[in-house]
């Protein structure tokens, strides 16, 4: 008798189908409250302060963010290692979902001010870093490595897909009741939760009981040091998004250079996910195979110039400039995609699982960076030269880094497959992280 052939999808397993749901109502929910957040406080400020003024709450809103996540990713990366990565997400996701119902109330009941703002921004950076590693480190133990590129898609599927509708549903929701747009991220936390609460029993790496919680925290950043290749993805993604930061001045284009409001900042928000998600459902049917560095390299680089192209929307007739800024934006979003998806099927596939928690901690606080940080470089430096010169500079930076680092590291520019390396040599590395 034949024996029926393994699971070839992801979606065949039903862990995956239930974290692949909490993942996008947990990320439509993220992405709507982020949103929202720097929309609340820009609207807020811009009643008492200056334009200048109202971006640089911008980017002290990114910085709320960034500064909990930087300063928690060496526990948060040992705790995904050590601990039930879904009992991390699920505690995680709860107090989420109590932070945005705060705010929703507070909203809805005139209280709400930029200490308050800043305040539940805090909130969700300090849940972001506990559940980011927990999330990214658990997706590998749900499927079996051969579908592992497949579910990477797919989870990026979800990511993208929350980030579109997020986006999109928050800044629908609060042109029409600002109090509602909270509320619905509350549920869809509230969802997503329900969701990871039903992933079954997952294999858990062994802990590591003879040495210092704090030499093992200090062994993920060896890792990542000594893995050049690891390292290059992550750091070129730090650093190019860190300095291409359009998305994070989209309030400012919105409200005091295209005046289009609150339905037209949504439909700019909405714009990059859309050119992500297409790019994330090619990936899920037809996975990156072949010249997966260059095509990394190249993708940033288009990433910069589409965020040339958004900024000098500002020199457009208006009749012209919403459409072409929104193309360009669906482009910056296809390039980041393709750049994501390479970065992270060479971190999940080439890094052990003992180390996943701790690698992708801070594969995430480089994400936080060049976004969060990055909103902060970016909101700073538009209240000192502009909005307009920040956003087409921050292009030309990131086209400038992507071929620094082309030079720097030939690892990534001769990185062929995204098949994992050789047995011998990943134990080497791990010995040296040891």
């Amino acid at each position: 008798m034949t024996a029926p052939l393994p699971p070839r999808h992801p979606l065949h397993f039903p862990n995956f189908r239930a974290y692949l749901v909490g993942r996008f109502c947990a990320t439509l929910a993220q992405y709507s409250m982020m949103i929202l957040l720097a929309w609340q406080a820009y609207n807020v400020a811009r009643e008492t302060m200056s334009t200048g003024e109202a971006a640089a709450q911008l980017g002290l809103i990114g910085l709320a963010q960034f500064l909990p996540l930087f300063c928690l990713t060496p526990i948060t990366g040992w705790v995904a290692d050590h601990f039930d990565r879904r009992i991390i997400t699920r505690l995680t996701l709860a107090l989420l979902t109590l932070a945005a119902a705060a705010l929703s109330f507070a909203t809805y009941e005139g209280w709400v001010s930029l200490p308050l703002i800043f305040g539940i921004a805090v909130i969700v950076g300090i849940a972001r870093a506990f559940n980011g590693p927990a999330y990214g480190a658990l997706a590998p133990n749900l499927v079996p490595p051969a579908v592992l590129p497949n579910a990477i898609a797919l989870s990026s599927v979800a990511w993208q897909a929350g980030d579109i509708l997020g986006k999109a549903l928050g800044g629908y929701a609060y042109a029409i009741e600002p109090w509602a747009a909270y509320a619905l991220s509350a549920v869809l936390f509230a969802i997503g939760l329900i969701s990871m609460m039903m992933i079954g029993p997952v294999p858990q790496p062994p802990r590591e009981v003879g040495r210092h919680p704090v030499r093992q925290m200090i062994d993920g950043l060896t890792y990542v040091r000594t893995n050049r290749l690891v390292l290059a993805t992550i750091t070129l993604d730090l650093f190019a998004v860190l300095l291409a930061g359009a998305t994070a001045l989209l309030p400012v284009y919105a409200r005091d250079i295209l005046h289009v409001g609150s339905a037209g900042f949504g439909h700019l928000a909405m714009a990059p996910g859309i050119g992500a998600a297409i790019t994330a459902l090619w990936f899920s049917f037809r996975p990156m195979k072949s010249e997966v560095g260059m095509k990394m390299l190249g993708s940033v680089i288009l990433f910069g110039l589409a965020t040339i192209a958004f900024g000098c929307t500002a020199f457009l007739p208006r009749d012209i400039a919403v459409e072409a800024g929104i193309a360009a934006l669906v482009v910056l979003g296809g390039a980041d995609m393709v750049s994501v998806f390479v970065r992270q099927s060479l971190v999940q596939i080439h890094t052990p699982d003992a180390m996943r928690g701790r690698v992708s901690s801070l594969s995430q606080l480089t994400i936080s960076a060049s976004n969060e940080l990055g909103e902060a470089e970016s909101g700073f430096l538009a209240a000192l030269v502009g909005p307009v010169a920040a956003v087409i500079g921050g292009g030309v930076g990131a086209i400038i880094i992507t071929l620094i680092w082309a030079r720097l590291f030939p690892e990534l520019r001769l990185a062929r497959s995204f098949d994992p390396p050789e047995s011998g040599r990943a134990d080497s590395i791990m010995e040296k992280a040891q």
